[in-house]
């Protein structure tokens, strides 16, 4: 036997078999090492926020009762001596390349630190590109410019001290100048460790620029409760100003009166054949393209003209600028932001509304007082008459005395009279009660602790009829708020807005066809919605925004609005028990750039009945909601750690709930002031029902079939826990999928999806 021969049919087929198995075993081995690296590469994450940076929720100062006397953005303190030295550079023309130009040149005192021109004008007497902005609280600006390029004052003065056509000097000859004065070396060895250095010269003009604050104003002592430093006509235009009417609050948000922001308006170009096209052309941001970064309105009296490039000599050419609805009525081809939607203002607001923003002038007469003198002995610039000084409305009535305190009383307030009048009559601690009939007017709510109480008679309440003709049923500020048992109708902004206040309750309202949303509470910190009914809203039926929990939103009915429900850039929302049919998306959780608040986090959706939400869609074509199809039930975008459970969702023709980030809005190469991936979400043990059964909107035009659930693939972490329901894409992780797992599709679908996108 051992010398039995080896059959030849063995020695033939070994090498087949090794062939055969390099031939599978090779792209198996390529499929598990792709895997491994699909499972185990880094993801992208968004960097956590800190908490002082977030924003968002009310900005009151500690001892304030309403929502008007916000705290001041914090600042690093200034150094005195530091502040005197940057002053007398401020106003000495030796930091020019032919001594004969200062800071001052372009923002001179008497001309609200800027320089009454059109343009800027340059070292040689051309006109620059831009208009010279104020510095009036250049302390509390975020960005620098009005593309916004320099992220800080000394960043920022390093431009125009070398540049060419400004001040045109070479950082060796200005040093050089400076150390040959030697009371500028003196001062500069006091004031900081290392002497005479760039660096410090910037940062002495800039501790020098931090001072010039203005925060004195008539508005500011209103607010802090002397109800007579705003004359009657300013505080006429000043609730103009709040209104949704104008959304003028919006951008230029107390206490500076910006948002520190950028806006698209389309102002008109100074040469249209030389578009300037704003932020875009230093940096990639969301709607960048002619976007320019909102200036505060402090001592706006005093700075004409106004806008990025002069455009506009006086106020009311401003207004009217906004009043057409921004650059599209200018020939201006462009979609401006969605807080411009053109107004209608009588002779009356309008006269009212510039009367309201002279009360925020105030000039501190140290902040204004020009050297005599400077140390390289060279002329400053001299006193200016300015002629708006004699437009703005300094003096007011004798100071507010407040009465005696007594006991909380009910106000009653019977049909045909004035709730406003009743209103102006409480004190904190107060009820208003409001019999049924017809009300119609606006009423404002500035003091604290005031319960405003409709008397629900059966079927009869009172109701406030806007006759499509007034802004907002009610507006309000105060802290600690009840509305409850009124109807509101016909408005053209909001039925109830609250901006900027504390623990607001709005109960039993009956809110239709109240213009751009139904109840709004803005920048505020716990509220609770309950049993309302809202219907027939261009935007938001019901919409908490920019505000900090707790929120409660349950118990209420929204149908045939474009949104039914909406927690946009909020934190710690709890939105149940409510019934959303016919509107066009039933729930949204936003996180949306360029606000207030930077984050959207910790939303629950749940117990909710949220169906048949296929209503065409009927918003303003420049906002955002304006792009949620028709049939959406359930809509996150970029927000985090959402839960939605035990809902009932059904009829949506869409989908019935996505999962999306704002790379469905925006280029991926986009710069986000926020982390833009919804991550951390998780949909489980809902009811679904005949959901995407014919997609619409974005969703049919990328050819993407509707289902139950749908998700665009961003975030790694989410998860999907609804067993036999319809997905796209069609397997979805759950929870308890191992994080490598997760991970490994998440990369598949984020490269399928984002060719898609």
């Amino acid at each position: 036997m051992a010398d039995a021969a080896i059959p030849t049919a063995s020695v033939s087929s070994t090498p087949r078999r090794r062939f055969w198995r390099w031939l599978i075993g090779l792209p198996l081995l390529f499929v598990c090492g792709f895997s491994l690296l699909f499972a185990y590469l880094p993801v992208p994450e968004d960097k956590l926020i800190p908490a002082g940076e977030q924003g968002g929720g009310a900005r009151q100062r500690s001892e304030a009762g309403t929502g008007l006397q916000a705290a001041w953005p914090e600042v690093p303190p200034v150094d005195d001596r530091q502040a005197a030295l940057g002053r007398l550079l401020f106003y000495d023309p030796i930091l020019s390349a032919n001594d004969d130009r200062s800071c001052a040149t372009c923002h001179h005192p008497d001309l609200g630190f800027s320089d009454g021109r059109k343009l800027a004008e340059g070292a040689h007497g051309e006109a620059l590109r831009r208009n010279a902005p104020s510095l009036w609280n250049v302390a509390y600006a975020t960005s620098l410019f009005w593309d916004g390029r320099a992220r800080s004052l000394e960043e920022q003065m390093l431009i125009p001290l070398t540049a060419e056509n400004e001040m045109g000097a070479t950082v060796d000859d200005l040093l050089a100048q400076l150390q040959a004065i030697p009371d500028y070396v003196r001062r500069f060895e006091a004031a900081f460790p290392d002497g005479l250095t760039l660096n410090n010269v910037t940062a002495a003009i800039a501790a020098f620029e931090r001072t010039l604050i203005s925060r004195d104003a008539p508005f500011d002592r209103f607010a802090a409760g002397d109800f007579n430093a705003l004359t009657p006509a300013q505080r006429r235009g000043f609730d103009v100003f709040r209104s949704a009417q104008t959304r003028c609050f919006e951008c230029h948000a107390w206490p500076t009166f910006t948002n520190n922001q950028f806006a698209v308006l389309g102002v008109p170009d100074t040469d249209p054949a030389n578009p300037d096209l704003g932020q875009v052309e230093t940096r990639n941001a969301p709607d960048a393209t002619r976007a320019f970064r909102t200036p505060g309105l402090r001592n706006v009296a005093l700075s004409a003209p106004y806008m990025h490039n002069g455009a506009f000599a006086t106020l009311d050419e401003v207004i009217d600028f906004y009043e057409q609805g921004g650059g599209p009525a200018f020939g201006v081809e462009v979609t401006p932001d969605e807080f411009i939607r053109g107004f209608t203002l009588t002779d009356q607001q309008r006269a009212d509304l510039v009367a309201f923003l002279h009360a925020l002038t105030d000039e501190p007469a140290d902040l204004l007082a020009i050297p005599d003198s400077v140390p390289s002995g060279l002329p400053v610039v001299q006193r200016q008459d300015n002629p708006a000084r004699a437009l703005v409305e300094r003096s007011t009535a004798a100071p507010f005395v407040a009465g005696e305190p007594r006991a909380p009383q009910t106000i009653t307030v019977k049909s045909g009279e004035s709730i406003q009048a009743g209103v102006d009559r409480a004190q904190p601690g107060d009820t208003v009660l409001v019999e049924p009939g017809v009300y119609h007017e606006t009423v404002y709510v500035d003091v604290p602790q005031l319960t405003i109480r409709g008397v629900v008679q059966g079927e009869e309440r009172p109701w406030l009829d806007g006759e499509k003709r007034l802004s907002d049923g009610f507006n309000t500020t105060g802290n600690d708020f009840i509305l409850e048992g009124f109807g509101i109708r016909d408005y053209i902004g909001n039925g109830v807005l609250t901006t900027g206040a504390e623990r607001i309750v709005y109960r039993d309202l009956i809110i239709q066809d109240t213009g751009i949303y139904g109840l709004y509470p803005v920048e505020t910190t716990d509220v609770l919605i309950e049993k309302c009914v809202v219907s027939g809203i261009a935007d938001a039926g019901i919409y908490v925004g920019q505000s900090r929990g707790p929120i409660i939103v349950r118990d209420n009915i929204a149908f045939e609005n474009v949104t039914g429900i909406e927690i946009e850039n909020s934190t710690h929302a709890e939105v149940y028990n409510n019934h959303v049919y016919n509107n066009t998306g039933g729930i949204l959780v936003f996180l949306l750039p360029n606000n207030p608040s930077k984050v959207g986090y910790n939303t629950r959706v749940y117990d909710n009945l949220i169906e048949n939400n296929n209503h065409p869609n009927f918003g303003a074509a420049n906002a955002v909601v304006s792009k949620v199809p028709p049939g959406t039930g359930v809509m996150i975008m970029t927000a985090d750690n959402t839960e939605v459970f035990n809902n009932i969702i059904r009829g949506n023709q869409t989908f019935g709930v996505a999962l999306t980030s704002l790379y469905i809005l925006y280029d991926r190469d986009t710069e986000f002031d926020l982390g833009p991936l919804p991550e951390n979400n998780w949909i489980h043990d809902n009811t679904f029902e005949n959901n995407g059964y014919d997609a619409q909107g974005m969703v049919k035009e990328l050819g993407i079939p509707g289902a139950d659930i749908m998700w665009t693939g961003e975030g790694w972490n989410n998860a999907f826990d609804q067993p036999g329901v319809s997905m796209f894409p069609p397997l979805l992780p759950g929870r308890s999928w191992p994080d490598p797992a997760k991970r490994a599709i998440w990369r598949v679908y984020d490269l399928l999806i984002g060719l898609l996108l």
